[in-house]
């Protein structure tokens, strides 16, 4: 097979980009130097006309923006690890739905196709643990043969996932989605589907490094100039072009949080298209994820009748789903992924259904000591490999090594000075607090927040402001997941500019 080669980077800083001239045929400028862009002779620079970013399949867009983040009711377990803070979250996709069964069985398909004949640990290692089923006082041995496989629970969410299996799955498709924005596009080829295995798979920074062996596509065969070199010479695309998506990744808590209230719901009259503009207002702070009625009431106008629940709960012990002949929520284990009521961003199963893993590391007082835009706790840096001379490499199953970030090259930073920063303010010399794991806590580095209630959870949870934590190795059958992905350009979605803009005014003379 051919190899599609990254090659060098013009100035050593950008890739090579589509050409963009004016309809008259006239070069754009540099309305900093004057230089033509795009024109071999005057340098070669190359810049791609503005596009905004598609919507990756299965997302929907969030309008980021200010909201207060934690509890809303009383905090009867006592916790003290939801304080109120107002904060600031950028615009973002998430999942419409949380991710199903036989989502998850793609990828373990994908995954036995490719590496199981040389590395079949990496297929048993993706595998639910369907053992979560199991009780000793139970007769659940039924869901252990059947919820994850038959086909009629095809459009149930996927549970016994651990937070480091979901964190593998948004990658594998990350790598899947990218691969067929570049297919559509013709720059790499179809045939070798099938053909692909171990160290010659799809990675998406393995392709932008100019590691991913595989079969041009038509473009790369044409006499079209889009990807190619000034001199003429073919080019893989890079991330520039905007034919790529960002990576799919599992959402913060703050952004999960946001995604789960809709409050753009509760705007009198949301923008719809450029020039107008809603009012600047939270009316009040809801209990549960939908939102037209805050005190949890179905809204009468579109058909929702009195006592038709809107989400799947416990309403108490012993009661799943209500009385043969009238079952409330209709549901005894989790329900499909798009049953239950929507919130106004159109995201399913915010409230119930099954609670789902975040991004964050848990700690009680991180609402406290986070950052009031983007919060999160978690980061621990990372940065592609390089060998000896300077190049990255693949690994085994065709990813692009990554290693993390040192302290050592931290240390001179103005805005963080350590590698890796879980701990920061919280259980580190700085904050001179410890966490002692299996002596006076249950709280360590390895404890990831998960967010809403499930199938098996009383009302309380319900409320998007409430959190709790479990290891990122281990899982059960009320927790599964949800992707979600950066939003680049327009905060406010496609169609829109970014800040206020007036016309220039005139000046006297």
């Amino acid at each position: 097979m051919r190899k599609l080669t990254a090659f060098s980077l013009l100035l050593g800083t950008s890739a090579l980009l589509f050409s963009a001239c004016h309809k008259n045929g006239k070069y754009a400028k540099s309305s900093a130097t004057g230089w033509n862009y795009n024109d071999p002779k005057m340098g070669g620079f190359m810049v791609a006309q503005n596009k905004e970013q598609k919507t990756g399949p299965g997302l929907v867009f969030v309008q980021g923006g200010t909201f207060v983040m934690g509890a809303t009711e009383q905090d009867v377990m006592g916790d003290w690890n939801n304080i109120p803070r107002r904060i600031t979250v950028s615009s973002f996709y998430i999942d419409e739905t949380e991710v199903s069964n036989v989502h998850y069985r793609e990828y373990l398909y994908w995954l036995s196709r490719v590496y199981g004949e040389s590395f079949p640990e990496v297929y048993r290692q993706a595998v639910p643990d369907t053992l979560v089923w199991r009780s000793e006082l139970a007769y659940n041995e039924p869901l252990l043969e059947y919820y994850f496989r038959h086909p009629a629970y095809n459009d149930y969410p996927v549970v016994g996932v651990t937070w480091e299996q979901a964190t593998k799955y948004c990658k594998w498709r990350s790598n899947r989605v990218n691969e067929k924005l570049l297919m559509d596009a013709g720059l790499i080829s179809k045939v070798d589907i099938m053909d692909q295995a171990d160290d010659n798979t799809f990675d998406t920074k393995a392709y932008i490094a100019g590691l991913y062996e595989g079969t041009p596509g038509k473009i790369s065969k044409s006499n079209k100039k889009v990807f190619t070199n000034p001199d003429g010479s073919p080019r893989s695309a890079q991330f520039e072009d905007g034919i790529m998506l960002p990576d799919y990744r599992l959402p913060t808590e703050a952004e999960w949080e946001y995604a789960a209230l809709g409050y753009i719901g509760q705007n009198p009259s949301p923008s719809k298209k450029e020039g107008k503009r809603g009012e600047e207002l939270i009316m009040n702070r809801q209990i549960y994820s939908w939102n037209v009625n805050n005190s949890g009431l179905r809204e009468q106008r579109r058909g929702h009748w009195q006592g038709q629940f809107l989400a799947n709960f416990k309403r108490r012990s012993g009661d799943n789903m209500g009385i043969a002949g009238g079952l409330n929520d209709r549901a005894s284990i989790p329900g499909p992924v798009k049953s239950y009521y929507p919130n106004t961003f159109g995201v399913y199963n915010m409230s119930g259904n099954v609670s789902e893993w975040v991004n964050d590391v848990y700690r009680p007082m991180t609402p406290v000591d986070g950052d009031d835009f983007n919060y999160f706790r978690g980061n621990k840096f990372q940065t592609v490999f390089k060998n000896g001379e300077g190049e990255a490499e693949k690994d085994s199953l065709g990813n692009i090594k990554m290693r993390y970030v040192t302290d050592e090259e931290s240390a001179h930073r103005l805005n963080y000075q350590k590698g890796d920063v879980i701990n920061y303010l919280d259980g580190d010399s700085l904050s001179q607090v410890e966490y002692g794991y299996g002596v006076t806590s249950l709280v360590n580095d390895k404890s990831r927040v998960i967010k809403g209630g499930s199938w098996n959870d009383r009302p309380y949870w319900l409320s998007p402001g409430t959190r709790r934590y479990m290891q990122q190795d281990m899982s059960t059958n009320t927790v599964g997941f949800r992707c979600a992905m950066d939003r680049v350009g327009s905060p406010e979605g496609n169609g829109f500019k970014t800040g206020n803009l007036f016309r220039k005014q005139r000046q006297k003379r």
